[in-house]
């Protein structure tokens, strides 16, 4: 499927192409997404090793499907489930009709009220034998650290965390 028709069967609801859709960004988080379609209601089942993060994905798939702007798609109901088990670990249900503008009220007042804090680990795998050392370490470490800290102006990132498997770089606002 190429991509201006994947786009437009989307658009008119086609469960295949929405989920190929959502498939392209979550394939290499580890994340597969199936995708179902009746009477208005999309029902998306995201399943992985780990159970999916809800706070991360729900806003991610919301947003996604607000701009794809599939008409005929009302409700959305989102869960998460760990590969293996029965049930989902969680669900999420909500209402596509709601005006964008209303959505985009409600995000700012909740991070003008609650700002989030987060902290950011990275592990960093490299093999000694293809020479990276210690010294090429901190020198990675502390470029991701400075970039990650300076190009984040709408979250505030209190600490960056970089690990090798044996040294630990850290840097705190």
């Amino acid at each position: 499927m190429t991509q201006p028709n994947i786009l437009k069967l989307a658009r008119q609801g086609d469960s295949q192409a929405i989920a190929s859709l959502m498939n392209r960004h979550l394939h290499a988080k580890g994340i597969t997404a199936t995708v179902a379609f009746k009477d208005s209601c999309l029902e998306v089942m995201l399943e992985s090793v780990q159970v999916p993060n809800q706070q991360i994905l729900v806003p991610f798939i919301r947003k996604g499907l607000t701009a794809l702007g599939a008409a005929s798609v009302e409700i959305v109901k989102v869960y998460g489930q760990q590969t293996g088990k029965e049930f989902p670990a969680w669900s999420k249900e909500f209402d596509l009709g709601i005006v964008e503008a209303e959505i985009e009220a409600v995000d700012n007042e909740q991070s003008s009220s609650n700002p989030q804090i987060l902290t950011i680990c990275i592990n960093l795998s490299g093999d000694t034998a293809q020479g990276l050392t210690n010294q090429d370490f901190e020198f990675i470490a502390n470029q991701i650290s400075t970039d990650i800290l300076s190009s984040c102006t709408d979250v505030f990132i209190q600490k960056v965390s970089i690990t090798n498997g044996s040294s630990v770089i850290t840097k705190e606002r």
